[in-house]
């Protein structure tokens, strides 16, 4: 791999080109003959303006729509099938999804610890595009949204009931869902257990995958001079032959995986906000009720993909966290305050007790859980990964690397480890201290208004709460098309509009067809198919960052 002197104000064919500025200050760029989009098909159709990475974009695209059409027509045959290969997924390679989490966490851990910390991403002399605020409300925003609105009550209620029912066996195996060893008949013990097992799910685990995608992603643009996509990350492995199929491929897998990990986080989104506006003004919670809502939010996405990133997501992003921080904040006052504060510092100490044992790849006596939650938790954050990574490098120019990992692994976590302890924790407390059956009986999707419907002011809270899964759609969605169309465009990042909006559009078409082919089962296997490639793509990454890094000059 041939280097310009680290030494060396970078200069570079790509760097500064098509978006992606060049480093400020001394930074180690790779020396390649390729130009980005040099393989680009650039054409004017109709008046519209098209920037495409032909085999990628081909391809792709014509793979998803292949997916979609099948699924949607032979719907009965193709469901036992992908029933099966979920099964099987999660049921032989568990550990390896676990193991490989581990990698990713522990390497993002050492990092912050090493020299290597010090390295600027976007050379030496790089200042940060957003402040602190506006940089924490889109990592959050991006990553967990809608995941936080569907699963914030139903994980922890969840765990608590099967915890608290203790372990059953069958021939020899145990068929109950409880982690680890269970509570049975200690409501305390499962309220423990519950929790540290959910901030398992949405803790450091999902961050570490998301940071070293991120991190990987932008030292090789902003400080190698390479394209923003997946394949660039393979230089050090590869070299020159990311520009061929090897490079095709990942970038193909890395379309593939956002897209169905999107669309998956959609259709949980739709199926919520349909419920809640069941649950208060009566809307018949019908598929027709969910295409138009499908419709109606990807209308409003595709306003924010036109106005751009700074504008549209940052706003969307802003509007969010004040919401959702409105929303928290009230579920902290009016419902059980004191068990929600001494339970953030308690949940926060059981999860790092149990840490070791939930994070244990092999010999695991609760397979279901470990199988059934962990290992699909796990195949879905990486199958999301090249769309979180990507937003989280575009929006993180100019931070250390230490800076960078101790604000993605902690910021997100911290966030969920409160919003869990505050919603699951008063849905559990409205069971156990209130005798409240309602969230326990009620579908996943209705157990958040469920639990909202006991505090005060029940109307205005659900009707916050639908909004908050909308704006998370609508920046999913929005962020979604802005990756999908770089890496579809051979890594340029200024392309042009129309094809954001096809993707966006793509997205909400994608998702109104699984959901009306019945195809979220689908869809998850697809997510934990796509994910599993995907973990091989970012074991290599793990490499390549630690090379990476090496070469770069480190801040005094």
């Amino acid at each position: 791999m041939a280097n310009h002197s680290s030494q060396q104000t970078a200069k570079g064919q790509n760097a500064g080109s098509e978006g992606i500025p060049a480093p400020d200050g001394p930074a180690n760029l790779i020396d390649t003959d390729y130009v980005i989009g040099q393989d680009n098909i650039t054409a004017s159709p109709l008046g519209i303006n098209v920037d495409l990475h032909g085999k990628v974009f081909t391809f792709s695209s014509l793979v998803i729509l292949f997916f979609v059409i099948i699924t949607l027509a032979l719907q009965d045959e193709i469901e036992p099938i992908f029933d099966a290969m979920f099964g099987f997924l999660t049921g032989n390679l568990s550990w390896f999804f676990l193991l490989a989490a581990n990698i990713f966490v522990v390497l993002s851990i050492v990092l912050i610890f090493t020299p290597l910390g010090k390295v600027r991403i976007g050379g030496m002399h790089a200042k940060p595009d957003f402040s602190y605020l506006g940089w924490f409300s889109m990592l959050f925003a991006a990553g967990m949204g809608i995941g936080l609105m569907f699963y914030g009550v139903s994980e922890p209620i969840t765990h608590f009931d099967t915890a608290l029912g203790g372990t059953s066996m069958e021939n020899g195996a145990r068929t109950d869902w409880a982690p680890l060893g269970a509570a049975a008949g200690n409501a305390q013990g499962a309220i423990s257990l519950s929790m540290a097992a959910t901030i398992f799910h949405w803790g450091l685990h999902p961050w570490g995958i998301y940071a070293v995608v991120a991190l990987a992603l932008a030292l090789f643009a902003y400080n190698k001079g390479l394209p923003l996509t997946m394949r660039s990350i393979f230089y050090p492995i590869l070299g020159e032959r990311i520009w061929g199929w090897p490079g095709h491929v990942i970038d193909i897998l890395a379309v593939f995986a956002t897209l169905f990990g999107l669309a998956t986080s959609l259709g949980l989104g739709a199926t919520q906000a349909t419920a809640g506006l069941g649950y208060l003004f009566g809307v018949p919670a019908t598929n027709t009720t969910m295409v138009l809502l499908i419709m109606g939010i990807t209308a409003v996405a595709l306003v924010s993909v036109v106005l751009g990133v700074d504008k549209g997501v940052k706003r969307l992003s802003q509007l969010n966290m004040i919401l959702a921080g409105l929303l928290l904040l009230f579920v902290i006052l009016v419902g059980p305050t004191l068990m929600i504060v001494t339970g953030f510092f308690e949940n926060l100490l059981s999860y790092a007790v149990n840490l070791p044992a939930l994070s244990n790849p092999f010999g695991r006596e609760d397979a279901n859980f470990s199988q059934g939650w962990t290992a699909f938790y796990w195949a879905w954050w990486i199958a999301w990964s090249p769309f979180v990574g990507m937003f989280i490098a575009r929006v993180s120019r100019g931070r250390t690397v230490r800076e960078f990992l101790i604000a993605v692994l902690l910021v997100p976590s911290v966030v969920s480890v409160l919003w869990m302890t505050s919603f699951g924790g008063t849905a559990i407390d409205q069971a156990v201290n209130q005798g409240f059956e309602g969230v326990r009986e009620a579908a996943l999707e209705l157990q958040l208004f469920q639990m909202l419907g006991q505090l005060p002011l029940t109307a205005i809270t659900s009707f916050v709460a639908i909004v908050l899964v909308m704006v998370f759609f609508i920046t999913s969605s929005d962020s979604g098309s802005l990756v999908i169309d770089s890496i579809t465009a051979g890594g340029k990042v200024d392309a042009p509009k129309p094809q954001r909006v096809f993707w966006a559009t793509i997205e909400g078409a994608i998702a109104i067809a699984l959901l009306l082919g019945g195809g979220l089962t689908a869809l998850q296997t697809a997510v934990i198919t796509t994910g599993l490639p995907f973990t091989l793509v970012l074991l290599a990454a793990c490499y390549a960052i630690v090379k990476g890094l090496m070469s770069e000059p480190k801040a005094a």
